[in-house]
């Protein structure tokens, strides 16, 4: 069958997109299952029977079977150093007999309008494809930079003040750490203490060694593991230059027990400038996709730039969210906060730019610049309204420890 027919038949089916009860959820597991080639022990499978439960689950059924699944994490992320509701879209499968059949764009139109009634004004995801989510109003918004470092390269530094000791997986002495750390960067998520014991501890082995500075004071720490002579950093948090010396000191220290270690970190991460001889293998990689959900309601929430008032119009095409598809009026005070007003005429006494809604998440996100974006033909507008979003919007690097 051709993909047009595999179109139509699915076009002509009856189809219903619908919550997916907790009788259906062994089917969505064998989805799952089969989609992201998984396989689950009897353990597992009800666990994750339990954890679903708490999900947002929504189907895509084609004559009452269930064809293609999706599910909508109710999660925070940092924003500015403001945290913001946002919806996670993960675990989006269909059957390959089901697949270019319009379903998974169906199961998005709902994820959005779900996801604007609960407040969420952001949405991220981790594509399988990222021009196949573009076409949904989702933009590459993260990305980060993975380290390889032989052991005769890593950093070589003398004995730091302080201490360094090993913890137990302990959400309530690590979490002040790392969301002091997480607050720094836009997109980065506000950890439950569930999600410490689910997707930190329960997914991630090794060792956790936290870093106490001289007055006793915990500023960092580094969860790892060391297997195959390779150590492997699943995440080091550092909240100022003495801790990230004495924890990369404490890493170096393993020097007999591995042959290099590999560690990812923020995109724009100086760690090569520390190093005797910065010729390490490093990547920059491509990793998660962003949306916003409501202009209105993310707008209104943003903490711009304060000082000074000021007002910008925006028009704004989002071909999936009606109720984003216009004419954005952006009054921001001295505190930086936006009022904002929808609809009116296009032009008048405001300067005006116009974009996507993929080129708008992108530039309030501070992952592009408005100046950039107005290079390359995505943000178009007058000068005086492209200078005003350049002061307004504050430079913040993005970054996602986490999976999901």
């Amino acid at each position: 069958m051709s993909h047009l027919q595999q179109q139509e038949v699915n076009e002509a089916a009856s189809v219903e997109i619908r919550p997916i009860p907790e009788e259906h959820f062994p089917d969505t597991l064998n989805l799952w299952s089969f989609a992201f080639q998984m396989t689950y022990t009897p353990e597992d499978i009800e666990r994750r029977k339990l954890d679903m439960r708490d999900y947002e689950l929504l189907g895509a059924y084609v004559e009452d079977r269930l064809a293609a699944a999706m599910n909508i994490l109710d999660l925070k992320t940092w924003i500015q150093g403001k945290a913001f509701d946002m919806g996670g879209i993960a675990s989006v499968a269909t059957w390959p007999e089901y697949r270019r059949g319009g379903l998974v764009k169906r199961l998005l139109d709902n994820a959005l309008h779900s996801m604007r009634d609960k407040g969420q004004t952001v949405s991220f995801l981790h594509p399988f494809q990222f021009g196949f989510y573009r076409r949904f109003g989702w933009e590459t918004y993260a990305e980060y930079k993975t380290y390889e470092i032989p052991t005769a390269l890593m950093p070589k530094l003398s004995p730091q003040p302080g201490r360094i000791v090993r913890s137990s997986p302990d959400a309530g002495l690590l979490n002040p750490l790392y969301e002091a750390y997480a607050s720094r960067y836009n997109g980065s998520l506000v950890r439950s203490e569930k999600w410490w014991k689910d997707r930190i501890f329960g997914r991630r082995q090794g060792e956790i060694a936290v870093y106490y500075d001289e007055a006793g004071q915990p500023g960092g720490y580094v969860h790892y593991q060391v297997k195959d002579r390779v150590c492997t950093v699943h995440e080091l948090v550092a909240l100022h230059h003495g801790a990230r010396l004495a924890l990369w000191r404490f890493l170096a220290d393993h020097d007999s027990m591995i042959d290099k270690l590999k560690l990812n970190a923020p995109a724009d991460d100086r760690l090569p400038f520390l190093l005797d001889n910065p010729r390490i293998k490093q990547e920059l990689v491509p990793y998660f996709m962003a949306r916003i959900v409501d202009v209105s309601g993310f707008l209104e929430k943003y903490p711009f730039v304060s000082g000074v008032e000021d007002c910008v119009r925006l028009e704004i095409n989002d071909a999936q969210a009606a109720w984003n598809n216009g004419t954005f009026l952006l009054k921001i005070d001295e505190s930086g906060t936006a009022k904002v007003e929808t609809g009116g005429p296009e032009t008048g006494e405001h300067p005006v730019l116009s974009c996507d809604i993929q080129t708008l998440t992108a530039m309030m996100l501070s992952y592009q610049r408005p100046a950039f974006l107005h290079e390359i033909g995505r943000l178009q507008g007058q000068e005086d309204a492209l200078d005003a979003l350049e002061r307004l919007i504050p430079c913040r690097q993005t970054y996602l420890p986490d999976f999901f």
